[in-house]
């Protein structure tokens, strides 16, 4: 198949695009703008791949989608480009309206204009496949799952734009008879990731012997799945899932803030000791707690375990592992992104501006 993968330079956009680069025949298109976590050197793997593309354009940009479209003649629609940092969407939530919301929107009508010209076969194969998140259903108590039918109920600038373009995605399904695909994922993890997220910022803060900060307690709750894992249910929905179906991808991982950060520590003591041999989570320090932060999300997976027989491959021990191995083999990449473009300075304190 042809796959034109929107965000495909960015951490999951990725790790999909290796994924069906070393495992399947298929051919893909990149579609990223290249904004500051859209990172090229995490293609380098598969640049020389004849199968693999690569157009330098915005999503919200209605030519160059459609220009893409025609050019490629995508079967498959893989819909990642998104803002995706909780902390930058409160310092400035227009920019994750502005992609997430219109540029979901502009995906959409390009999307539905090329299938209405496409013929009977190649409408049967079509997909429009929209990857979103588990933080638009808001924040779990002390038990229960996300399904697939849990209200939505989101918190924060980023979740608020995402929860609207899902909504906008079953629309044009619902309403145009666009052949669409939702998948919401809890927290992914794993090679190439950007240093703003949790883990990749505290592997590195602790390898430059900086504070580790913890918001508030410590004690909010992620479900944690392998990026690679995930790369694998985002190729198995659109392959086998049925068209207008939502599936759940979670790592099955619940931990605590404090713990993920232990978990690191305690493999780079093993992996990477300090010079003074005291552990690494001595530089641990709790910091004030990011404005309106969930208290867990926890996602129930049986649904595309049922369906369509996917499972994460990667325990949460042998993936945080693999993790801060594969940042100590490639710190050159991490040092360019550090030094160029993100210093892991706090995010998401200020109020609400643009």
């Amino acid at each position: 198949m042809r796959i034109l993968v929107t965000g495909g330079a960015g951490f999951i956009g990725s790790a999909l695009v290796r994924q069906l680069m070393n495992h399947t025949d298929h051919e893909v298109l990149v579609y990223d703008k290249l904004t500051y976590a859209g990172v090229l050197s995490s293609l380098e793997p598969v640049v020389s791949n004849p199968r693999y593309s690569f157009v330098r354009a915005d999503i919200t940009d209605p030519e160059a989608v459609a220009q893409a479209l025609t050019d490629f003649k995508p079967q498959i629609i893989a819909h990642l480009a998104a803002e995706s940092h909780v902390d930058r969407s409160i310092d400035g939530p227009g920019e994750f309206v502005q992609t997430n919301v219109v540029g979901t929107y502009v995906m959409l009508q390009q999307a539905l204009g090329y299938y209405r010209s496409l013929d009977d076969q190649a409408k049967a194969a079509f997909r429009f496949h929209h990857i979103s998140t588990d933080e638009v259903f808001g924040s779990l108590g002390d038990e229960g799952l996300f399904t697939e039918t849990t209200a939505y109920d989101p918190r924060s600038p980023y979740s608020a734009s995402k929860a609207s373009s899902d909504h906008l995605v079953r629309a044009w399904g619902h309403t145009y008879g666009l052949p669409i695909l939702v998948t919401n994922c809890s927290n992914n993890y794993g090679p190439y990731h950007f240093p703003e997220k949790l883990i990749p910022l505290i592997i590195i803060r602790a390898l430059n012997g900086e504070p580790l900060p913890v918001y508030g307690d410590g004690t909010n709750v992620r479900d944690w799945l392998f990026v690679d894992d995930h790369a694998r249910a985002l190729q198995a929905v659109f392959e086998r899932g049925t068209p207008g179906e939502t599936y759940n991808v979670g790592g099955n991982a619940e931990r605590k803030n404090i713990e993920v950060v232990r978990a690191i520590c305690a493999v780079l003591d093993r992996e990477r000791p300090r010079a003074d041999g005291s552990p690494y989570a001595d530089q641990i320090t709790h910091v004030v707690d990011r404005p309106g932060h969930d208290r867990r999300y926890a996602i129930d997976a049986s649904k595309i375990r049922r369906e369509l027989e996917w499972e994460p491959t990667k325990t949460f021990e042998e993936g945080i592992g693999l993790t801060v191995r594969w940042y100590l083999d490639n710190q050159e990449w991490w040092q360019t992104i550090v030094a160029n473009s993100y210093a892991t300075e706090r995010l998401g304190k200020a109020h609400a501006r643009d």
